[in-house]
């Protein structure tokens, strides 16, 4: 499903979509785009409104990281990895499959 156009999400930074009744956070690192899950495992923070870095996405409630190309834990109190979906970008169009 088209989500967003590749200028809709500027580069060291996230926007969060809905996508049947998901709610999806969509990462711009270095022009390349990673779909994850907008909640942090920790504590359903809201991982859209935390800070990208190095790769990673930070949870702005209590500081969980997490790979935003893999989803796999990088710092605590997450000990659980967050749930990743398949990105293209066609032309312009940034596209996320939530299926």
């Amino acid at each position: 499903m088209r989500v967003a156009g590749v200028h809709d999400v500027p580069i060291g930074q996230c926007r969060v979509f809905y996508i049947d009744g998901k709610s999806i956070a969509l990462a711009n690192l270095n022009g390349e785009f990673y779909a994850v899950d907008n909640l942090c495992t920790h504590d359903n923070g809201p991982l859209g409104e935390g800070r990208i870095e190095r790769g990673t996405i930070e949870c702005p409630r209590h500081g969980a990281r997490f790979d935003v190309k893999t989803g796999a834990v990088k710092a605590l109190p997450a000990v659980r990895p967050i749930k990743t979906y398949a990105v293209t970008v066609e032309g312009d169009e940034v596209r996320v499959d939530a299926g």
